[in-house]
Order: structure tokens, then C-alpha cells, then sequence
């Protein structure tokens, strides 16, 4: 029977330690690996927060335990009740002397990939069976500073006012054009994924919520297959009312500080697993303009016009240079969305914003126009039809403050922040052109 019953697990592998000699205890886990010297047999058994050893001196226990120990298989789920005992070069200087064992489910053999690492495994290997890659205690780490981001994330946008929002995913028009759309079904008529919060967040700067929040999945039918893109991710959005774009970038340093901060301060442990070198920035990102970026990456010997987005190797050219986070200003109105304000000055640059680190983009923001003609102008200047956007617009018409806004991509921010170099190690089940399942 698999029913826990009586059975409850009193301490995770990580709190038994020298403080729990003598103690009874029990454990529940994965049982990580087993070596059987004949006189004595030792089991590791693994939980989310780490790993423990039990110890199993073949003469000196009941002969049930025994007997139950050497029908383990490696990852079958267990419970072990027994007492903690000194031992000085096992984990945590501890071991634990069984008395009972009991098996909850016993793991088929062979195993699909070998979670102790032993054996490497190619990405897609891995991804086939990611519910035991995720067992790896250096893959688990990255979740946990993940979840750790999120955690912090919402903590800062709380402290400092802002109400979460939840937005529809699916929409009726595109949110910056057509190209990146995946279109399904929707009753008789056809619908979309949404790609961005943006427009709904816009819409409760209308409603006079002031500034809002949202963490949430986007979809973009981007055709790329990079260590950097895929279809489906996580954006951390934000909107706020009365604020330019250099106030909205000023809110942004400060998150990526205060997330880098709690990382670093909870979650050391988990970056020396991944051996990351990850610091605390603390001083302000530097501020480059789109014109010296343009001058900087030509004199890399990349060519780039003015007007032109970043090429990969233009955005390599810049990270050579700048070894951290900093800000990308003063982008040229063209290849912005129809919903980025000009500048009042010089129409042709926008008050936009990209928050790079190194050679990665990670988050994009701007000044909003508020005024509804303007707007609906510009939607008719990108080649789309103002028509379709007709419950946005009308949010413009009746009271729309000065607003401003970015959006940071999760699932980038977290490579950043964990040190791998493909996106599809920091998501639980990444979706691209080619994947689906699991």
C-alpha cells in the first residue's frame, strides 16, 4: 500500500546535523544511491533540500530492515524511522541507523537518464524525461532561485504600491503586429495568444489603478531556435500612472537589485551547487544611447546603420564591452511599437529603453502616448487597422493619464541569474518549435 497512514516525515535531509544526534527522526525521499559492502550497506536517500545517509551494519540491525534495504532500487520513494548518529565524513557529519523502512512506490529499472550525474545526458535526453532531470540537485537550484526572483519580485512591487493584475491570454488583435501571433479557435470566430500584457495594463492606467503588476506567460511565434528564445515564457510587466520612462527605469534598477540582493542572501547555498559568481550590483547601471551603441558596435567592426534594430552580433559587440547590466536609451520611434511615446524635441527618437546585461536583452520599456488620436495614428502608420483595437482606444477617450512601463523577461533574467547559457534550463517544461510535450 502506498497510503501514508501513521507515517509523517519529521525533519528534510538538510536539518538533520550534529544537533540531531540521538534524536529518532524520519525521512522521505528518493533513494539517491545504494553501495553494499557486504558487512555493511550505506543508502542515500535525497529530498528536495539535499541528501542524508543511512547506514546499515548487516549484522546489527532487525533482520526486516535489512531485508527491506536490499529490495531498494535507486529513485523508488521511501520513508526512513531511525536514529542520528555521528559520522564524520558522511553528509552533514550524520547518519542515520535505520529501524523501519517502508517503500511507497518502486521505481521501474532501467532508468530513462541518471539523476546522480554520472552519466551526462544531452538536453533533449533530458527534457524527454525532465521529471527526473529535475531531481538534480544542480537543476533544482536553478528553480529554487527562480522561484526565489518571483518571490522578491512580488514582495518589491508590494512595498512600493502596486496591485497585481490579471490579464486575458486570450485576445482578439495582435499587441505590437501580426508576424508573431499564434492564432487558434475560438467558437466561430479566430482568436489569439496574447503576446504581451501591454494593452490591458494601459487600460487600467484608464481605470486609475495607479500602478499594476503582472507575472504571467506570453506566446510569440517566433521561428528562432536559440539559447535564448522561446515560444512560450514568463514576463514580469509593470504600468504606472504620472511616471516618465527614466522613473519606470529607476523602479526597474531597483528590483534587479533587491531581487540580486535576496538571491545572494537566501539562496547561497543553491549558487555554490551551481558555482555562481553571481554579486550584488549596487551602483547605478550605466545609461549608453542608441547613437553610441551604433558608434561602439561599428568600431567592433560589426556594421549596423542608424535606424536598425541590434543584430545578434551587434548586441555581441556591446557585450564585450559592458561586463554587467546596463541601459539601452534614446531608440530610434521607427522600429518601436505604435504605443511608444516620441521624444517632443526629436520625434525621431523614442523615449524608449532596453535593460541589457552583457549580450542579452532582458527587459523593454518606454513612455506611453496617452493621447487617443496620436495613438490611433500610429496603429494605422505600423499597417494595422485601428478597427481591431477599438476596446483600447476607447480606454484613451475618456481620461487616460501620462503612463509609462516595461516588461522583463523571467526565464532570461533567471539565466542571468543562475549562470546557464541555454533558456531552456531555467524553464520546468520549455515550449519551442519543436517541443510540445512533455
Amino acid at each position: 500500500m502506498s497510503r501514508l497512514g501513521e507515517w509523517r516525515r519529521s525533519h528534510y535531509t538538510n536539518n538533520v546535523n550534529e544537533n540531531s544526534v540521538g534524536k529518532d527522526i524520519t525521512i522521505m525521499g528518493w533513494v539517491h544511491e545504494i553501495r553494499d559492502l557486504g558487512g555493511i550497506i550505506f543508502v542515500i536517500i535525497r529530498d528536495r533540500e539535499g541528501k542524508i545517509q543511512v547506514t546499515v551494519p548487516t549484522k546489527h540491525v532487525d533482520p526486516q530492515v535489512l531485508e527491506d534495504i536490499k529490495k531498494l532500487r535507486k529513485e523508488s520513494v521511501v520513508a526512513i524511522k531511525g536514529n542520528v548518529q555521528e559520522a564524520g565524513k558522511a553528509i552533514n557529519g550524520v547518519e542515520i541507523i535505520p529501524n523501519v523502512v517502508k517503500v511507497f512506490n518502486p521505481a521501474s529499472q532501467p532508468l530513462p537518464m541518471d539523476p546522480t550525474d554520472k552519466v551526462k545526458a544531452e538536453i533533449d535526453t533530458r527534457l524527454d524525461s525532465r521529471f527526473i532531470d529535475l531531481r538534480r540537485e544542480n537543476i533544482t537550484s536553478i528553480f529554487k532561485i527562480k522561484s526565489q526572483l518571483l518571490h522578491s519580485t512580488r514582495v518589491f512591487f508590494e512595498e512600493n504600491g502596486f496591485l497585481e493584475i490579471n490579464t486575458p491570454k486570450l485576445v482578439a488583435s495582435a499587441t505590437e503586429g501580426g508576424t508573431e501571433l499564434f492564432p487558434i479557435t475560438y467558437f466561430e470566430r479566430e482568436a489569439f495568444l496574447g503576446q504581451s500584457p501591454q494593452l490591458y495594463k494601459q487600460m487600467m492606467m484608464s481605470a486609475g489603478f495607479d500602478k499594476v503588476y503582472e507575472i504571467a506567460q506570453i506566446f510569440r511565434a517566433e521561428e528562432h531556435d536559440t539559447l535564448r528564445h522561446l515560444n512560450e515564457a514568463i514576463s514580469i510587466d509593470m504600468e504606472a500612472s504620472f511616471l516618465s520612462d527614466t522613473d519606470v527605469m529607476d523602479i526597474l534598477e531597483k528590483l534587479i537589485n533587491k531581487v540580486i540582493y535576496d538571491i545572494v542572501d537566501k539562496q547561497q547555498n543553491s549558487l555554490e551547487i551551481l558555482d555562481s559568481n553571481l554579486e550584488l550590483c549596487g551602483c547605478p547601471f550605466p545609461v549608453v544611447t542608441y547613437d553610441e551603441a551604433v558608434d561602439i558596435i561599428n568600431s567592433k567592426g560589426v556594421e549596423m546603420e542608424w535606424g536598425e534594430d541590434l543584430s545578434r552580433a551587434a548586441e555581441k559587440a556591446l557585450g564585450e564591452v559592458y561586463d554587467g547590466f546596463y541601459f539601452l536609451t534614446n531608440w530610434p520611434s521607427e522600429i518601436k511599437p505604435f504605443y511608444v511615446m516620441a521624444n517632443e524635441k526629436d520625434p525621431t527618437i523614442a523615449h524608449a529603453f532596453d535593460l541589457m546585461y552583457k549580450d542579452l536583452e532582458i527587459s523593454s520599456g518606454a513612455m506611453r502616448i496617452h493621447q487617443h488620436d496620436l495613438l490611433k495614428e500610429k496603429i494605422a502608420e505600423k499597417g494595422l487597422n485601428p478597427d481591431s483595437f477599438g476596446g483600447y482606444l476607447k480606454a484613451f477617450d475618456y481620461g487616460m493619464p501620462p503612463h509609462s512601463g516595461w516588461g522583463v523577461g523571467a526565464d532570461r533574467l533567471t539565466m542571468v541569474l543562475t549562470g546557464v547559457n541555454n533558456i531552456r534550463e531555467a524553464v520546468l517544461f520549455p515550449r519551442d518549435r519543436r517541443r510540445l510535450t512533455p
